[in-house]
C-alpha cells in the first residue's frame, strides 16, 4: 500500500494544519533514510524554530513534518 503526504514547511502551512486540526506527524529523515518520531496530532502552537504537537516540542530545521493526503 503506497501512502501519500505533504510535507509542511511554511508558517501558512502550520497555520492551516493548527486551524483544521490535522494529525501532523513528525519524522527524521537524514540521506536515504527515514523513520516516524511521533505518529502525531494536532498542532498546538507553531513559532519560526518549533513545532509543538500535544505535549512535545520540535525543532523546525531539525525534523519533518507531514500529514496524510
Amino acid at each position: 500500500m503506497h501512502h501519500t503526504y505533504r510535507v509542511l514547511s511554511t508558517d501558512m502551512d502550520f497555520l492551516t494544519a493548527a486551524l483544521t486540526e490535522v494529525r501532523v506527524s513528525v519524522w527524521h529523515v537524514l540521506d536515504d533514510h527515514e523513520h516516524i518520531i511521533d505518529y502525531g496530532g494536532p498542532v498546538v502552537e507553531y513559532s519560526t524554530v518549533s513545532i509543538k504537537i500535544l505535549g512535545e516540542r520540535y525543532f523546525r530545521d531539525t525534523f519533518e513534518f507531514r500529514v496524510q493526503k
